[in-house]
């Protein structure tokens, strides 16, 4: 396991959670918490439509808001789907579809001009996939990526991914790994560590809660933060899933068990930090 970045004076401090919790409370109104949606804050569902944050997370969120200086969403789920199902909470910044779409503190969501020619064909490439891929193939459209996933029907995976595959190279189009899921997006260069590294440049601390592949990308620009200051403090979090934890697990600093877990320790730590 990585060690804990404390600065020059301690540089190979074995990592736990009470350690971090002591050294993000010296700088919270410095430090910056971002969170994965799916498979971190609510358990995955055979249908993604269907999920709900895990208990306790919210009101763990709201109690944490006010305490540091900025909460964070960063998913592959746009804006909006994430307004609706985050209970209202106030004053959080929200990062849609990898960081192709944000909005800051309520505000209106402001989508990367560069992906809005896609809009069409991703309109298109969603009603292609639902013709073509067979019966149990999930297609989810997002107006900037399509999303095909086959968890009810695990056995289409590989046809799935093939067809995924050849059509993103068809179209010039991205292509995203995920649970059980392979989404095509926009060739915009746009991902939530690029997200994470523009938003921690003056920060003083980050904590970054994640469960999938791309969520590795996000730890890499903690760590890079840490490493060009050493007074930077970063910590990255693993939420065990049978699917991709092992992977997420082995690039983190500490690993919860699951959503349900996460809404424990975020109501622990609502405690130490305020």
């Amino acid at each position: 396991m990585p060690p804990l970045n404390l600065g020059k004076q301690q540089p190979k401090t074995p990592l736990n959670a009470d350690l971090a919790w002591r050294a993000t409370a010296a700088r919270a109104a410095g430090t910056v918490l971002f969170f994965d949606f799916d498979g971190t804050l609510a358990p995955v569902d055979d249908d993604p439509t269907a999920v709900q944050p895990a208990p306790k997370v919210l009101a763990a969120i709201e109690a944490l808001a006010p305490v540091v200086r900025r909460i964070a969403i960063v998913s592959a789920r746009p804006v909006e789907f994430l307004r609706d199902h985050l209970g209202g909470l106030a004053g959080i910044d929200l990062y849609g579809l990898y960081g192709l779409e944000h909005s800051h503190s309520g505000g209106e969501t402001v989508t990367e001009p560069a992906a809005l020619p896609w809009v069409p064909t991703m309109a298109d490439l969603a009603d292609q996939a639902r013709a073509e891929l067979p019966a149990g193939t999930l297609v989810e459209y997002k107006r900037l990526s399509v999303a095909l996933h086959w968890r009810t029907a695990p056995q289409l995976g590989p046809a799935i991914e093939e067809w995924g595959r050849a059509r993103a190279e068809q179209l010039g189009l991205r292509v995203q790994a995920g649970r059980m899921v392979l989404e095509l997006k926009p060739p915009v260069d746009r991902d939530k560590g690029m997200v994470i590294d523009e938003v921690v440049r003056d920060a003083e601390g980050a904590w970054y809660f994640g469960d999938d592949v791309s969520d590795i990308k996000a730890f890499a620009a903690l760590r890079a933060r840490a490493d060009a200051d050493p007074h930077f403090f970063g910590v990255c979090v693993a939420v065990a899933n049978p699917e991709t934890g092992q992977e997420v697990a082995d690039a983190a600093d500490l690993t919860i068990d699951s959503p349900a877990a996460l809404g424990d320790f975020l109501t622990d730590a609502a405690r130490r930090l305020t």
